[in-house]
């Protein structure tokens, strides 16, 4: 049963133990039904012996042959099919009707008793025969009944004909039913898993709704609402902790930088030692990039990247970030173009991240894009979406990379980490684009390029609400603009 829902497997098991109950339950009305004809059957057999017996008592003062004659005669009128009746007298037949002509297993009566019932096979029919002794002019007479069991064949057929025709239906309504009583008796468990799926890292504060009955599924939600606290705790401490670090860490290496940069410019300096000073700048640089990086995605995660959003035309940030990219992509014999086909779509967005968004897009198509090679910028309308693209004919990323593209500080090639940046621009560049409301994608074959794609909804109703209205601080505002600075 791997592979079914819980609901699908109660069903089955539902389904299962009460068609095992329902055929235990035929069973068990049929042998009652056997075991009520059989004794009604056994009764009658007694009683028409003890009729018999009667019969003969009366005819004790009478001559025998008038006797046997009136034996003979009430023999005749048993039912046919339904009684055997044989008279014996001292070994000798007296009078019988016409199955008793041929020869009929009889039971035996034992030494000192006067009668017994036997089961016995005739005729590969199942018969009851009963024998009963007494006496006719003082001498010893045995009376013996037989009647066979399936004598009315429709008393079991039929029962047995309906247990089978109902087995279906029932069978059918206690699947529906078991069906309907699981699905109710789970959904307190699809809404726990409804409201475990919309928890994220940015909404850790929310809880998983805990049911007033107190049951299992009650103190699921109780444990669960509890490890979401103590990861909500931890994730606040280690998200404070990067945004302090990174803070902290700023000033530290502004001033290597500073200095490094005045020891520059004193005159007399060696070449070696101007070489390791430049290395000291180009590292101060590179650290502060990747610190500033660390920040943002810190303020992401707890939630205090604050936006603001206002009416932007995303065809003005692809020009003015191509433009400036132009310089990076002749530098590199590449070829980079932009086409925008519709100038009056707005948006809205905060331009600061959105162009830091298509920056970092183009960004990284030059870096991995071989020299003489062509990127294509690309913002088009595409009914209530409006999608950027990014297009290079690179080398390609691996199928098995692509799923981790967007992952903190993954390579697809580790070798070039240290001129590639800080490893964060993409993962900066899907938060932006979730802030948005956009969703970012990758698509690649080894050997012919990549495209990242990106579509945003042009009802951005959502955007309006009071959780979307940030400020940025001036620190991220002074990043954004350096960043995208040539």
């Amino acid at each position: 049963m791997r592979g079914l829902s819980i609901s699908l497997r109660l069903t089955l098991w539902f389904s299962a133990i009460f068609l095992c109950g329902f055929i235990i339950f035929g069973a068990l009305l049929l042998f009652t039904v056997y075991s009520s004809v059989s004794s009604k059957r056994d009764r009658k057999l007694k009683e028409r012996a003890e009729r018999i017996v009667e019969l003969i008592e009366q005819e004790q003062k009478n001559p025998l042959d008038a006797s046997l004659k009136r034996f003979g005669n009430f023999v005749s009128t048993s039912p046919d099919g339904y009684t055997l009746q044989v008279y014996a007298f001292d070994g000798k037949l007296l009078t019988s009707n016409k199955l008793a002509e041929v020869h009929f297993p009889w039971p035996v009566i034992p030494v000192g008793k006067t009668d017994a019932l036997a089961s016995t096979t005739f005729d590969q029919q199942l018969y009851h025969a009963y024998a009963l002794e007494t006496s006719l002019h003082g001498r010893p007479v045995r009376v013996f009944v037989a009647a066979a069991l399936s004598d009315n064949p429709t008393l079991f057929d039929r029962p047995i004909s309906i247990l089978i025709r109902a087995i279906p239906a029932m069978l059918l309504v206690a699947a529906l039913a078991g069906y309907f009583i699981s699905r109710r008796a789970l959904m307190p468990v699809v809404h726990l898993t409804e409201s475990a799926r919309s928890i994220t890292i940015g909404n850790l504060s929310a809880r998983l709704p805990v049911s007033p009955n107190g049951d299992e599924l009650a103190r699921l939600a109780e444990t669960c609402n509890e490890m979401l606290e103590r990861l909500e705790l931890a994730i606040k401490r280690i998200t404070q902790f990067t945004a302090d670090a990174s803070h902290e860490l700023r000033s530290p290496i502004a001033f290597i930088r500073a200095t490094s940069e005045y020891t520059l410019s004193t005159p007399g300096l060696d070449e070696e030692a101007v070489q390791a000073f430049r290395n000291i700048v180009s590292e101060t640089d590179h650290s502060l990039r990747l610190i500033e990086d660390m920040l943002l995605l810190a303020r992401f995660d707890a939630g205090r990247a604050t936006l603001a959003f206002e009416p932007v035309y995303l065809s003005e940030i692809v020009r003015s970030v191509v433009l400036r990219m132009r310089v990076h992509a002749i530098e590199k014999n590449q070829h980079l173009t932009e086409h925008v086909t519709d100038d009056d779509m707005q948006l809205q967005g905060d331009t600061l991240m959105l162009r830091r968004l298509v920056w970092i897009l183009v960004d990284n198509a030059i870096k991995y894009t071989h020299p003489q090679g062509s990127i294509k910028v690309a913002f088009r309308h595409a009914g209530q979406r409006a999608v950027l693209t990014v297009s290079d004919n690179g080398p390609g990323i691996p199928a098995s990379h692509l799923p981790h593209i967007f992952d903190r500080f993954f390579r697809v090639d580790p070798s070039r980490s240290e001129q590639d940046g800080t490893g964060l621009g993409l993962a900066i560049a899907k938060r932006i684009a979730e802030t948005h409301g956009a969703h970012i994608a990758a698509h690649s074959q080894v050997g012919i390029g990549s495209t990242f794609e990106v579509t945003f909804p042009l009802a951005r109703h959502n955007i309006s609400e009071p959780a979307w209205h940030y400020s940025l601080g001036p620190e991220l505002k002074e990043a954004c603009n350096s960043v995208t600075e040539v």
